[in-house]
């Protein structure tokens, strides 16, 4: 196995890249933790053959025994999620949230989508074909997992490292993060990456995963931490430098959403997010993949929501599609 795709990051800490074929993001970042007594693996890739066969080289690579390993998923994207049922045995413990539980083994959870989707004016002909190669459809556990739950402020502990569970809302429902206060490191999941911005996205119309995002950014921008160890992509030196763009490049997002619905409105969640900006080689928006019209609908939706919640964007109906307005201020109300 190559030099790359298994970096020691200190003694008996590991970084493991399991590839994502035909992924923007590329790879996930695996961590494991060697220990005498038990091992940690920290997030898994996808249920996909090439993800495991990747995951087992680099286990063998590394002694694991699978008999004597935990597992800690920050998520329940299927990036993250989808090898626990192969790399469980009846003795491994899988610690995760409970938010992303509930929805991870939900039954009906994509009927549900599918009619959100469609409200919000995703094309009715596209959204079966998005929810059918949707990666959290294809490539999560096959059947409900028996997860070990864990909150904000738990402690968890493997050899020489202790990890305190951090609840960071705002990519996820449940997100949470590992700290760990003798070394600064934070194992970040798709909170903070370097070099891309986490996705913020939503099929909600009662939550405003943006507004819980920056929240979360900030309790961590107050920790004192010397190394981020993110779900992708390259290791981040300088914490508070990086949640500063992040909140930086969704300021923008909003601004131009903002400017959007005052160019003429109303419009959809999916018409905003066909005008807004996104990098993505394309001619046109009719041009982009399938999927990428998913994700960048469920991202305009969850910045039209911070700006519902603002106060600054309102919604209606036209026929069976929820529309949204820019507000107007009333000035003379501030008289």
């Amino acid at each position: 196995m190559s030099e790359k795709t298994i970096e020691q990051i200190r003694p008996d800490l590991f970084r493991v890249e399991i590839p994502l074929p035909r992924n923007p993001l590329k790879a996930t970042n695996s961590y494991i933790i060697k220990s005498a007594q038990r091992n940690l693996i920290i997030d898994t890739g996808m249920n996909r053959e090439e993800c495991s066969s990747v995951m087992q080289k680099a286990l063998a690579e590394l002694s694991i025994d699978l008999k004597k390993t935990d597992i800690f998923v920050t998520h329940l994207h299927a990036d993250h999620v989808g090898l626990v049922e192969e790399l469980s045995t009846r003795d491994t413990l899988v610690y995760f949230n409970q938010p992303d539980a509930d929805i991870l083994n939900q039954k009906g959870l994509w009927e549900f989508v599918n009619l959100v989707a469609s409200k919000h004016g995703f094309p009715a002909g596209q959204v079966e074909k998005a929810i059918d190669s949707h990666p959290g459809q294809r490539y999560s556990p096959v059947n409900p997992v028996d997860f070990k739950m864990v909150s904000d402020g738990d402690e968890i502990e493997y050899g020489d490292y202790k990890l305190q569970c951090i609840a960071t809302p705002g990519h996820t429902g449940g997100h949470t993060c590992l700290y760990e206060p003798n070394l600064k490191y934070f194992f970040s999941g798709d909170h903070i990456l370097n070099d891309i911005t986490p996705n913020i996205s939503t099929w909600q119309d009662d939550c405003n995963p943006l507004g819980d995002y920056f929240k979360s950014l900030d309790r961590v921008s107050t920790m004192s931490v010397d190394l981020v160890l993110p779900g992708h992509r390259r290791l981040i030196n300088d914490c508070r430098i990086r949640i500063d763009q992040l909140k930086e490049h969704h300021a923008q997002r909003l601004e131009e959403v903002l400017d959007i619905l005052k160019r003429k409105s109303p419009r959809s969640a999916f018409e905003v997010a066909s005008l807004m900006t996104w990098d993505l080689t394309a001619d046109s928006w009719d041009d982009f993949p399938l999927m990428q019209k998913w994700f960048a609908t469920g991202e305009a939706l969850a910045h039209i929501c911070f700006l519902e919640a603002e106060g600054k964007v309102k919604r209606g109906m036209s026929g069976q599609t929820i529309v949204f307005y820019r507000k107007m201020i009333d000035k003379s109300s501030k008289k």
